[in-house]
């Protein structure tokens, strides 16, 4: 099936050739993305993003030479003129390295048993700019954090400090895993106010996405 002409750029990066056959089998069926290059490794992403301009990069976690988390630092420390979204692919949702990867700035992340129609969303939503984790998924992540020797510190200066205390309370909602309408619906806001906070939030903390704010967030509570 031919893309149309403003359809959704992705490159695929895996070191198993047969998940790279089949992610381009299967997205060759969405008119609206265009699979634009596959390479096997993260030491090949900044080329090959510099080369085919991609909209959003699935990309695989564990690689013989440069890991995916290594490669999305690389891509950010590239300074790009435009950074394209990355949902990291990985086989364990609590997988220790997906953490590291939202924090590195991934917009997301899909099991690689995830079914074609969702892998199809997911890559339409974070081309949009938003998180590809579903707020039951998020909620899983905040617990394995919680729960596990991967949580850090607690910080010994508010990291929450610049924003204001509606956006506080709205960066505290997102770290409990509500979606916007139950948070405008807690905090008596309208759905667009809700918005502006979160993007608020995100510009004074200097981070990437919804997931980033809620770990922060989450890591700040007392």
């Amino acid at each position: 099936m031919t893309a149309t002409p403003d359809a959704i750029r992705v490159l695929i990066v895996d070191d198993d050739a047969l998940v790279r056959a089949g992610l381009r089998l299967m997205l060759g069926g969405a008119p609206d993305l265009e699979v634009v290059g596959d390479i096997s490794d993260g030491d090949e992403v900044l080329d090959a993003v510099r080369s085919w301009s991609p909209d959003v990069v699935l990309m695989d976690v564990r690689m013989s030479r440069v890991d995916g988390i290594s490669a999305i630092r690389r891509l950010r420390d590239a300074a790009l003129p435009s950074m394209p979204a990355v949902i990291v692919l990985t086989t364990f949702r609590t997988d220790a390295t997906v953490l590291d990867a939202l924090r590195a700035g991934a917009a997301g992340f899909l099991l690689k048993h995830t079914p074609p129609s969702e892998i199809v969303t997911a890559i339409r939503t974070a081309a949009a700019g938003q998180p590809t984790v579903s707020p039951d998924v998020l909620r899983q992540l905040i617990d394995h954090v919680a729960a596990s020797e991967l949580r850090p510190p607690a910080p010994s200066v508010d990291p929450l400090a610049p924003l204001t205390d509606r956006e506080r309370k709205v960066a505290l909602a997102v770290a409990e895993g509500l979606g916007n309408a139950e948070i405008a619906e807690r905090l008596f806001l309208s759905h667009g106010s809700v918005k502006a906070h979160i993007s608020s939030a995100l510009t004074k903390l200097s981070l990437d996405n919804r997931i980033q704010l809620a770990i922060l967030a989450h890591d700040a509570r007392p």
